[in-house]
């Protein structure tokens, strides 16, 4: 019976291991697949998109703009004939036509708006950048959480292998009368425990995959169960960066803070002269209604004999525009005090979350070794206890309440262990925006 218990067990840890690394999930893979799938990040690229097809470059800003207008037109009525002194009907038809073609020679606004359009492309791809670097914090508190459970999950499975094979132990020893049936009693109940706190902890930790594949905009059920996720691991993670914080925060508000200075130059601008060049072409057709006598030329003829053409260069000098620029200026100027103070505010903000989790990365550091001799001693105690118990020394209760406590002390280490990898992970995101 025992070597089927066992034989049976070894299969389906050989399956589930089999299964795992045909479905494992690292969490590199979670975040190149979420940022595939974000809705908000498709959002800002679209955005960046729309962006660069909205920038206008200083020599299209200077093209000609040209139209070609057409009017024609009736007057009725009537007027005094000089030759006869006589009031005669007068009543016209006249088309005009227009040709007009106008240029900016010298527009400072143009050099402005279209080195201010280049500060928003990069600005769109920062602001990316940032919810690039919110949803992979995102993705990576998920994982650990997920992670956490995942482990407990194993070695609550480990223990409750030997917890079926203690209660099939006594159930045979208490019916050939070798233990009392209190015995059986004890390890039915220790047993119910563990099964109630194995199933609580997978039920955790499928919710905990649920909540990490929503989060991945990954709507395959059947998928997150069975996934097994994977723990990272990388050298660089364990080692102190000091070379500064390259987060996407701070280069946003950097250029936020640069596009607040073009605004102001952009405003200057109206304040500067401009210097335009104008072409116009123009032909009209004009003919007498009415008249049975009248002469009038064919419409191609008199289109081709009334053309007429200007060229001129207009310099346009603001003067005064009731101070409407100058506040316009000074409320520009505002913006951009609050955009370099937003510089600062975000570097402290980064500045003060780093120190915060170096701080719990040196806590967790020093609370290792305790953890470590913790879990060897509990590992010790669980090994005798383990023997007397088997010899009929202590009672099921107390051998219980030691192997929780080993289950406990082991799951603390392994925990630690992911903290401290969860926050060396968590400084890199927050320092460079990658594991």
């Amino acid at each position: 019976m025992n070597k089927k218990i066992v034989l049976t067990v070894v299969f389906t840890a050989f399956c589930a291991l089999a299964s795992a690394q045909e479905t494992s999930w690292s969490l590199s893979r979670c975040i190149e697949t979420g940022l595939q799938n974000t809705i908000e990040i498709k959002i800002r690229q679209l955005e960046i998109k729309r962006t660069e097809k909205s920038q206008n470059s200083v020599l299209n800003r200077m093209l000609p703009t040209v139209d070609l207008n057409g009017q024609q037109g009736y007057i009725f009525g009537s007027t005094i004939d000089p030759a006869t002194n006589a009031r005669v009907s007068s009543n016209f038809q006249s088309d005009n036509f227009y040709l007009n073609a106008r240029t900016n020679l010298i527009d400072f606004g143009a050099f402005a708006n279209a080195q201010k359009d280049k500060i928003n492309i990069a600005q769109a791809k920062a602001e990316k950048e940032v919810i690039e670097n919110e949803y992979k914090l995102q993705i990576l508190e998920s994982y650990y959480q997920a992670l956490y459970t995942q482990e407990l999950s194993k070695i609550q499975k480990e223990q409750f292998v030997q917890a079926t094979f203690n209660l099939d132990r006594v159930t045979k020893e208490v019916a050939i009368g070798s233990k009392p049936q209190s015995d059986l009693y004890d390890m039915q109940l220790s047993f119910s425990e563990e099964e109630n706190r194995n199933l609580e902890t997978e039920q955790l930790y499928a919710i905990k995959k649920m909540e990490l594949f929503q989060l991945m905009n990954v709507s395959d059920a059947g998928l997150s169960d069975a996934i097994v996720l994977e723990s990272y691991f990388n050298e660089r993670a364990t080692e102190d960066l000091d070379q500064g914080i390259y987060n996407p925060k701070i280069k946003l508000a950097e250029l936020q803070y640069e596009n607040s200075l073009k605004s102001i130059r952009v405003e200057r601008a109206f304040n500067l002269p401009v210097l335009s060049a104008y072409y116009g072409f123009s032909s009209f057709y004009y003919k007498t209604l009415n008249q049975m006598n009248s002469n009038t030329d064919a419409f191609f003829t008199q289109l081709e004999a009334n053309k007429s053409q200007q060229i001129a260069m207009q310099l346009t000098i603001p003067v005064f525009n009731g101070f409407r620029n100058t506040k316009k200026i000074s409320a520009s100027k505002i913006e951009s005090e609050k955009s370099k103070l937003v510089i600062e505010q975000t570097k402290q903000l980064l500045n003060n979350q780093i120190e915060l989790e170096n701080q719990n990365k040196r806590n967790y550091t020093e609370f290792q070794d305790k953890l470590n001799k913790k879990q060897s001693y509990a590992k010790a105690s669980l090994a005798t206890t383990q023997a007397k118990f088997e010899s009929g020394k202590v009672e099921a209760v107390l051998y219980s309440s030691v192997k929780n406590q080993f289950i406990s002390a082991e799951y603390e280490v392994l925990k630690n262990n992911l903290q401290l990898q969860y926050i060396d992970l968590k400084i890199n995101l927050l320092k460079n925006n990658s594991l």
